[in-house]
């Protein structure tokens, strides 16, 4: 990953959070989340390569400012499932910088093999997310 790169999410990073931070401040209202701009809003809940384990379009797209080809189709392909089926797709693959790794190195953001809980939430945390406010509104692989 190189530097500009890096500063560049950075910003990014900084910018989306100020703006937050501004709308929060003046008492405006949130901004609508819009699945065309910003992908799906269900979490994707992950089967492989450990079940358990979420991912939110929302925190990388509209929190962090990434845009869709950021990680598509680059990192993974649109299709649902897409990336599961790979005899690759395993947390090992990850920490030598594939897939969500790319970016979860410790410097670009929060290392894969430091912060598991961040998305490995297992099974019980998964039904309770199905159970709370998504009210089943889940997508059950990418």
């Amino acid at each position: 990953m190189n530097i500009m790169k890096i500063i560049s999410l950075a910003i990014l990073a900084l910018f989306g959070a100020s703006a937050v931070l501004a709308a929060e401040g003046k008492g405006e209202a949130a901004k609508p989340y819009d699945e065309d701009t910003y992908g799906p809003e269900a979490p994707i809940i992950w089967e492989k390569p450990v079940q358990g384990a979420v991912f939110s379009h929302k925190i990388h797209t509209m929190d962090a400012g990434l845009s869709c080809d950021s990680c598509h189709d680059s990192l993974f392909e649109q299709e649902r499932g897409a990336a599961e089926k790979k005899p690759d797709f395993t947390m090992a693959k990850m920490y030598q910088g594939g897939y969500c790794g790319a970016c979860h190195d410790g410097q670009t953001a929060f290392a894969a093999k430091t912060r598991c809980t961040v998305c490995h939430i297992g099974v019980r945390g998964v039904k309770r997310l199905q159970q709370a406010g998504s009210g089943g509104k889940t997508t059950a692989s990418h």
